[in-house]
């Protein structure tokens, strides 16, 4: 009966391994004091829904990867670039999603018995929250044993 304990402390762990992120948070996002720029870069933990079978868990996760862009006080010369770091965050965060999917799906959480079901979706944002932040939320679903019993 630790399955949901298992599920976030095995990406909690990883994710605090990660020499990018800074922060780890789980639940509601909205409750996350993101004012804060001390936490960057941060990532937060969402489990949207589960559906069991027989044997197994299957658990749909959502893993938002941010960091606030830092704008600079020079003129914008480059329209394609900007004057801000937004490509550079995007980039960044892209990495440790991809990194993350990668070791759930060939590495070491596989050997926990966690199985990616299908393939991953990526989808970008910017400003978004109270500060100017830019990152990625990748969606997923894992597979786990149930590890309930009728007795």
């Amino acid at each position: 009966m630790t399955g949901y304990y298992n599920l976030l402390d095995k990406l909690k762990t990883h994710f605090d391994a990660d020499v990018i992120v800074n922060t780890v948070t789980q639940g509601d996002i909205f409750k996350v004091d993101l004012s804060k720029q001390t936490i960057f870069p941060l990532l937060h933990i969402m489990v949207n829904n589960c559906t069991l079978d027989e044997r197994t868990t299957t658990w749909n996760i959502s893993l938002i990867a941010m960091d606030v862009v830092d704008i600079s006080k020079n003129a914008t010369t480059n329209i394609f670039l900007g004057n801000d770091n937004e490509i550079d965050v995007l980039n960044t965060q892209h990495a440790v999603l991809n990194r993350a999917y990668e070791i759930i799906k060939h590495g070491s959480l596989a050997y926990d018995l966690f199985m990616v079901e299908g393939t991953a979706n990526l989808e970008p944002f910017t400003e978004r929250f109270e500060n100017y932040m830019a990152g990625w939320t990748m969606t997923f679903d894992v597979v786990t044993p149930n590890e309930m019993t009728i007795c």
